[in-house]
């Protein structure tokens, strides 16, 4: 029997994406920048919520190059965020875990009891199920929902959140927190550089 996963602030997310666009979210949401705990940094930790996750089947092996890899697709996940969010797109190097991800997976198609097609992942390993990831993004991508998924404008926080703004343009997690941090930071500066 598999360990319950351990509560994480993004278990409780007050700006969730929808459907299974959440499931991106929660892995970009896996660490606490820029120095907070990582819930990928330890396999016996890590190992709970990515079953939960659908990341790991439950019996396959879980090791160091998992995380890894794991951690590297989250950080390319938090690279197109912030593309969504306005800033720079990704560099080929940030979108390398994308190509490792789609060359060590498959995916295999199936058909609900209603007959609607879905494709799933064919592998039990931690690489082989990102693949899944991969499809949920392409999903998104094509139904207009990616573009409102991004990351937190504040550079000391980057938490993965869905824009649910009539206007697409909203940049902070949270206003009372980041929001307030970083028009103070620019107002300060402002004055600073009228003296």
């Amino acid at each position: 029997m598999a360990a319950e996963p351990q509560r994480w602030p993004a278990d409780d997310e007050p700006k969730p994406a929808p459907g299974p666009l959440l499931r991106v979210q929660a892995l970009v949401n896996t660490v606490e920048l820029p120095e907070g705990p990582d819930r990928l940094a330890d396999p016996d930790d890590a190992r709970p919520w990515l079953i939960d996750q659908g990341l790991l089947a439950p019996d396959a092996d879980l090791d160091g190059a998992d995380l890894q890899l794991l951690r590297d697709v989250r950080e390319a996940l938090r690279a197109l965020l912030v593309g969504n969010g306005g800033g720079p797109a990704p560099t080929d190097g940030e979108l390398a875990p994308f190509r490792a991800v789609a060359a060590a997976g498959t995916a295999r198609v199936e058909f609900d009891a209603d007959g609607a097609v879905r494709l799933a992942p064919t592998g039990e390993s931690v690489a082989e199920r990102l693949v899944e990831l991969l499809l949920i993004v392409r999903d998104a991508q094509r139904d207009g929902s990616w573009a409102r998924l991004k990351v937190c404008a504040n550079d000391e926080c980057r938490w993965a959140f869905y824009d649910r703004s009539r206007n697409h343009g909203g940049t902070w997690c949270e206003m009372s927190a980041c929001g307030n941090k970083l028009k103070n930071r620019e107002f300060r500066a402002r004055r600073k550089a009228n003296r």
